[in-house]
């Protein structure tokens, strides 16, 4: 009886390339599974393609809920944002394709786990750090690692060889990652820095805001404990939440980011990324909790907010650290309920009024006028005290200077 690998199946070249080359170089009984996290059509046909060529058994694992749940909602909840542009929605992902690959291996009683990522991407090491902490005993393999296959050109002529077909777009080679949240892309010529990006070929959710409408639109959106819950006053679940506010912010040309970043493995590179709702959510989000966390405790979670990105990007997400910083996030959450208006207009998103029963906003605080909380004399022996070292150090200063 031959051992089982299980393949992280998208249909696309490497993966089609994959199940022959596995079958070939370890006589490995090759299940190919596909996880859903939103990338639509995508999976359609994938079933039939993936026998056709060569796997015994297809897994075609429903993760669009969980997938906002449980690792968009958090990431949100910490307003994490890598290198202050990306909102890490590739990032988010591969934690959760990691761990249903995992589930479907021990199910299968399978001794690997393969991917198709390059050598030189960020997803090898996401996908590989989550294998690790869930399941230490399974082997990996990268094919790309190890492969004597060095271009897509390499990899058709593979396929020629077999018979199989190709499954490219021609006309069209840019490399897209899509899911629930975004959709990237990379190649062609975003690989120069210094062109401009050719967007009306490019973008597939958003229109460029040149193009959206003359007029804004009024978005409401309700949160509790930091949880996105309703949009206009209707309830709705995470993953529509996500797939309606894709469409709002799509049509008015919300969040699309041009980005030189810096990979976990060393290198730069460019990419253009669509994330139209999550723009909205984190706008909105940031609003609320301007409205109903204190001081010390927003500036600390903006700092907690660097390090989780960082830990998204790389694949830190079953790491001790970033439980931790789930957990103190999480808590801060607690009072981040209420309303949020926006107005979208041509790309931008501009507020429009925010209420929570938490607000720590107070009227009588803010106003001008002079309320019963406030006596404007205590501002006087608190400006004493606070620029003390400042005066202590002038005198220093001056006495020293005489000398």
């Amino acid at each position: 009886m031959k051992e089982k690998v299980v393949l992280a199946y998208s249909g696309g070249l490497d993966t089609t390339v994959i199940i022959p080359w596995l079958k070939e170089n370890y006589d490995y009984e090759v299940i190919a599974a596909c996880v859903d996290v939103g990338q639509g059509t995508e999976t359609n046909g994938l079933e039939e393609k993936s026998l056709k060529t060569g796997a015994s058994k297809y897994y075609l694992v429903q993760c669009e809920e969980e997938f906002v749940k449980d690792y968009v909602y958090p990431t949100l909840k910490a307003d994490a944002v890598y290198e202050g542009k990306y909102l890490l929605g590739t990032s988010i992902a591969r934690p959760l394709i990691a761990k249903k690959l995992v589930e479907i291996a021990q199910k299968e009683g399978a001794v690997a786990i393969c991917h198709g990522a390059t050598g030189k991407g960020n997803d090898q090491v996401r996908f590989e750090l989550g294998i690790k902490a869930l399941a230490p005993e399974l082997k990996i393999i990268a094919p790309w690692r190890i492969w004597d296959i060095k271009s897509r050109e390499d990899e058709i002529e593979y396929l020629e060889k077999r018979g199989i077909e190709v499954p490219m777009k021609k006309g069209d080679s840019y490399s897209r990652d899509r899911n629930l949240w975004h959709l990237s892309h990379e190649g062609l010529e975003l690989e120069n820095p210094a062109l401009e990006p050719n967007y009306d070929k490019l973008l597939h959710l958003s229109v460029t805001p040149e193009n959206a409408p003359d007029k804004p639109t009024y978005v409401e959106i309700d949160f509790e404990q930091g949880n996105p819950v309703a949009i206009n006053d209707e309830k709705m679940s995470p993953a529509t939440i996500v797939k309606t506010l894709n469409k709002i912010g799509g049509e008015n040309g919300i969040g699309i980011i041009d980005l030189v970043e810096n990979r976990v493995v060393g290198m730069k590179s460019r990419g253009v990324y669509e994330t139209p709702g999550g723009t909205i959510l984190y706008a909105a989000h940031k609003e609320l909790e301007h409205l109903c966390l204190d001081k010390q405790t927003q500036s600390f979670k903006s700092i907690v907010a660097i390090k989780f990105s960082e830990l998204v990007y790389s694949g830190e997400w079953f790491t001790p650290l970033f439980e931790s910083l789930v957990a103190f996030v999480e808590n801060t959450q607690k009072t981040v309920t209420g309303k949020v208006k926006l107005k979208l207009y041509k790309g931008n998103i501009i507020s429009a009024g925010s209420t929570s029963p938490y607000s720590l906003y107070n009227e009588n605080l803010a106003s001008f006028t002079t309320g019963e909380l406030y006596n404007h004399k205590d501002a006087e022996g608190f400006i004493n005290l606070f620029g003390l070292p400042l005066k202590v150090n002038a005198l220093v200063k001056k006495a020293n200077s005489k000398k």
